[in-house]
């Protein structure tokens, strides 16, 4: 990407308000529009990913499939399949399924404050896992990540803490839905 990439500014509605480098946004710690996509497999196994080390906030943090920000211009749903692309290879279909607002400050000083609307595919095939923004990939079953959250809750994004409960309860209906 050329240039200083941007993040869009909006209220407590998710309405527009402005755009701005996205550095500056997180060091005022300013809501922006961001997306997280969380993938399973056929098994009902969650696709989790290990944050690079590099990354300006939660390096080497556990977290969803992936999450990022919207470009200006760009429908969220459009950038969320374009990040799956980008950071672990593949595209499949997804759906959005909720939103909600978050606040994380950083031992860096960054700030993430997040009008964060996920959604959630289910994918089968390889991996071509790009090792600038991912170290690892693995899919791990509900309860098992569950349990990780409470035995190592250190290990995970700050934003995958919130999310979690919600995607377990509408994986559960979903596959119940689905098996009855």
């Amino acid at each position: 990407m050329t240039g200083e990439e941007k993040v869009i500014l909006v209220n407590e509605h998710d309405d527009m308000i402005g755009v701005m480098d996205k550095m500056e946004a997180h060091k005022q710690g300013l809501l922006h529009r961001a997306f997280s996509v969380f993938i399973f497999n056929n098994r009902g196994e969650m696709l989790l990913q290990q944050r690079a080390l590099n990354k300006y906030h939660s390096g080497g943090l556990w977290t969803n499939a992936c999450c990022s920000h919207p470009m200006p211009g760009e429908k969220t749903q459009e950038a969320a399949a374009r990040r799956l692309m980008e950071e672990l290879g593949f595209n499949t279909v997804i759906e959005k399924i909720f939103d909600f607002t978050y606040k994380a400050e950083f031992e860096n000083g960054l700030t993430e404050h997040e009008f964060d609307h996920v959604y959630a595919g289910e994918y089968e095939g390889r991996l071509n896992i790009n090792q600038a923004e991912v170290s690892e990939a693995c899919y791990k079953e509900i309860s098992e990540i569950k349990n990780m959250l409470q035995t190592h809750p250190q290990k995970f994004t700050a934003w995958f803490h919130i999310a979690f409960p919600r995607i377990e309860e509408w994986w559960a209906s979903r596959y119940q839905n689905i098996s009855a």
